[in-house]
């Protein structure tokens, strides 16, 4: 049976999530504060040349591992280039010219009334 590619990813992600940690707790040699000093290094703003070589390594290796993972599922990875959807059935022919439209302004429907002219409404009238 193959797996979901949701359930593949989440295997990926886990285990390469694991190795890393393994590979910090490895660079910091058993040492408590080299491992916390590690762990405080990793940020949002971080570079993947700010990380311990250690989990450099890791890293690297887990994402090779991962794209030869992928590929032995069966899935196809593209080399940096947008991937066409396919559709099932030809698409459906255009319905007409259509009218350009402004910035913020919506597409016009059907049973849309028609906008009032500009410029001042005239005399009211009597109630």
């Amino acid at each position: 049976m193959t797996k979901s590619a949701t359930d593949l990813m989440q295997e990926i992600i886990f285990s390469a999530v694991i190795d890393s940690l393994e590979s910090l707790k490895s660079s910091s040699k058993g040492m408590p504060n080299t491992l916390l000093r590690d762990i405080n290094s990793i940020h949002p703003n971080a570079t993947f040349a700010d990380l311990p070589r250690e989990l450099q390594a890791s890293i690297s290796a887990s994402v090779r591992s991962a794209f030869n993972r992928l590929l032995k599922e069966g899935y196809s990875i593209s080399q940096g280039a947008a991937v066409q959807a396919r559709s099932a059935s030809p698409a459906a022919p255009p319905r007409g010219p259509r009218k350009p439209q402004r910035p913020g302004e919506r597409p016009k429907r059907p049973g849309d009334r028609p906008k009032r002219p500009p410029g001042p409404r005239g005399p009211n009238k009597p109630r």
